[in-house]
């Protein structure tokens, strides 16, 4: 069994227990295939896209990292909306994705996946976009390379566009 099967199984085990504990989860829950809510994470998600556009003409382009990856998070909650999960962990919606682009072809490439984050740390070289989230929210640089941020901006774009196309089809 791959690491992500064991993982969404894990998150799904953790968020019931935590529901029988009170009213709300820290895992992933099987829900109703729900589009409109798909719908609204991608509206979430451009609108991080535009805060980040806005950000960098502003000269704040190290909060950029986390609004561009946030956009990215979101169109993950779309894909897991269409598919009938909500998650409110990053790692059970990570685990649940690249688990159904292993089990069933949903038109997300692994590649593009191992750039947001990666599951299977020794197989990438660069660093994910949630790395580097990380470093630019919890660390002190106050701005991003020009490079890195129009790498980071177009796998943003590219993720959205990638959900809005799995979430119609």
């Amino acid at each position: 069994m791959s690491h992500a099967t064991n993982k969404v199984k894990w998150c799904l085990r953790k968020a019931e227990k935590e529901l029988k504990e009170g009213d709300t989860h820290r895992g992933l829950v099987k829900i109703k295939p729900d589009i409109e809510l798909a719908g609204k994470h991608i509206s979430k998600a451009d609108h991080y896209l535009q805060a980040t556009e806005y950000l960098k003409k502003e000269n704040f382009s190290d909060i950029c990292a986390s609004t561009m990856f946030y956009a990215m998070y979101h169109s993950l909650s779309a894909i897991a909306a269409k598919f009938g999960y909500e998650s409110r962990n990053q790692e059970c919606t990570f685990a649940l994705i690249t688990g159904l682009m292993r089990g069933n072809p949903i038109g997300m490439d692994e590649k593009l996946m191992n750039r947001i984050s990666a599951l299977d740390a020794e197989k990438v070289h660069e660093a994910t976009s949630t790395e580097i989230r990380e470093l630019y929210q919890y660390g002190t640089p106050l701005k991003i390379g020009d490079d890195l941020y129009e790498d980071m901006f177009e796998l943003a774009k590219e993720v959205i566009s990638k959900a809005k196309e799995i979430i119609k089809g």
